[in-house]
């Protein structure tokens, strides 16, 4: 099968490394000329590994959307309309559009699958799954044991997708029929991956770490269910899974960003020196504003929020969650 990747960075190229592995065909677009280069030259764009002669990659979003009619999405959320309005400019065929990249658009507090619903004509949507899970892909291009999700409303593609890329090396998909609740998770993890790596900039130690990890967990939920999604979601690979291995690694870019703040390194510092698109800001900026149009509780977010948007100091921030009032555990 043929399959077009829109965007090849990390995550990108790493996944056409899989596919290529899995028999397919693939075609990588990437509006940077040096990271196209790079892969046409076999070496992957972020990591010091060669990638198969077969995994290619262009600058022309034409011949990338006439090379296949499966396009997976994998460029930051803040660039995803944007780029979607030039695909369907383009398009001129029923497609099917895979997302994995994990985030909430803050303005609109829409989900990629609604972002999608949104730019791409409804005669040329076929579909859309979201494919995500606990991957750091330093670990995948390694052909490391992973496990992720395909989740789609449409039940047959979820298992198309799941087909696609699971093999019996590295890579195994589960599905799931919870198209909101996968979203959700992958999104808001991210915001607590951030709250973590702070916790650690400020040296407070592994008990602040799980701690925050667990009611990181209980927060999740909320925006899960208030957005509509199922709370047992969250106890998953898309909830607890991704949560635990973005929260507590080097690996994790939101985890590094969380890291420096808590050390006291500007956030426009981290974002120039940081090559990767970091999620979690963004996802901190969108539960904030949800959490006020909703009236939800999520004070590890807000506290975040005031210390990223409103330059609030990282120990003040910390002493007010700490003063809260206290109360049971009981669920």
């Amino acid at each position: 099968m043929n399959i077009s990747i829109i965007g090849g960075g990390a995550w990108g190229t790493t996944l056409g490394q899989t596919l290529h592995d899995n028999g397919h065909r693939v075609l990588i677009y990437d509006i940077n000329p040096k990271a196209v280069e790079k892969i046409n030259n076999h070496f992957h764009p972020f990591f010091d590994t060669i990638l198969p002669d077969e995994v290619v990659a262009t600058t022309s979003l034409k011949e990338v959307i006439d090379f296949s009619n499966y396009f997976i999405l994998s460029v930051p959320t803040k660039a995803v309309r944007s780029v979607l309005k030039e695909i369907n400019e383009v398009l001129n065929k029923p497609s099917v559009f895979i997302n994995v990249s994990k985030g909430i658009e803050p303005q609109t507090l829409k989900r990629v699958s609604e972002i999608v619903e949104e730019e791409i004509d409804k005669k040329n949507l076929e579909g859309f799954v979201v494919l995500t899970g606990p991957s750091h892909a330093e670990e995948v291009i390694l052909r490391k044991l992973t496990l992720l999700v395909s989740s789609s409303k449409d039940q047959k593609l979820s298992e198309q997708i799941q087909l696609i890329f699971s093999n019996e090396q590295y890579l195994r998909v589960y599905t799931s029929n919870d198209l909101i609740g996968c979203e959700v998770g992958g999104a808001v993890k991210n915001a607590i991956a951030v709250i973590s790596g702070a916790c650690t900039g400020l040296g407070l130690g592994e008990n602040a770490r799980a701690a925050v990890i667990t009611r990181g967990i209980i927060e999740i939920i909320r925006v899960v269910e208030i957005m509509g999604g199922k709370k047992e979601t969250a106890y998953g690979l898309t909830g607890i899974g991704d949560l635990i291995v973005t929260a507590s690694s080097e690996n994790s870019r939101n985890f590094t960003a969380g890291k420096k703040i808590g050390q006291g390194i500007p956030v426009d510092q981290i974002y120039a020196e940081q090559k990767q698109t970091i999620e979690g800001i963004r996802t901190i900026e969108a539960m904030y504003h949800l959490a006020k149009e909703y009236n939800v509780e999520l004070p590890m977010i807000n506290a975040a929020y005031d210390i990223i948007f409103n330059d609030l100091p990282v120990k003040e921030a910390l002493q007010n969650l700490l003063s809260r009032d206290l109360k049971s555990e009981d669920f």
